[in-house]
């Protein structure tokens, strides 16, 4: 452990990954990640009430299927991937070549300020549903979210209009 925390110039730094892992297997994923010390993140959300052997129930699920955050440098992610082969690195195009997503560090800490009491009220959108050009950037003051950036905007499908903290290129997240 001592050599992993010396950060030499050939070593990476710790960043925050955008990762899937297929067939809804990221609750998994997780626990594999944690029992090997790596931090990881993934929204969850309260599914409405359902009925489970007779009796009304709400269910933690992920918000986003398949979506994890992973927080470790990219060689550790590489070597416990050998375990974990469902796995995988979201990816964009760079120069020719298909590279992994990396969330820079302010934006992840306001998207886990945001997501992570699992909030019924939080609506999560794929970059497609978000046009940025029409908002207005705007700085929480007070409250839960106190210091959360984001953008206002009217949301499709909604009434008012929400302020939307955009995690570029994976994930939206719009509360009210």
């Amino acid at each position: 452990m001592i050599a992993a925390a010396q950060n030499t110039t050939s070593e990476t730094p710790v960043q925050w990954f955008a990762m899937s892992a297929t067939f809804r297997r990221e609750i998994k994923a997780r626990a594999l990640l944690e029992a090997a010390g790596i931090e990881c993140f993934i929204p969850m959300r309260y599914m409405p009430v359902t009925k489970r052997n007779g009796h009304k129930v709400k269910e933690l699920v992920p918000a986003v299927h398949n979506l994890i955050f992973v927080r470790a440098r990219r060689e550790d992610i590489q070597v416990i991937k050998t375990d974990i082969p469902y796995l995988q690195w979201l990816t964009r195009p760079c120069d020719g070549k298909n590279v992994p997503i990396i969330v820079p560090d302010n934006e992840m800490e306001q998207f886990i300020k945001v997501t992570k009491d699992c909030n019924e009220q939080l609506v999560y959108l794929r970059p497609d549903e978000i046009d940025l050009k029409k908002g207005t950037p705007v700085r929480i003051l007070g409250g839960p979210f106190n210091g959360v950036s984001g953008t206002f905007i009217k949301v499709r499908g909604h009434r008012s209009r929400r302020v939307v903290v955009m995690l570029q290129g994976i994930i939206g997240v719009a509360m009210a």
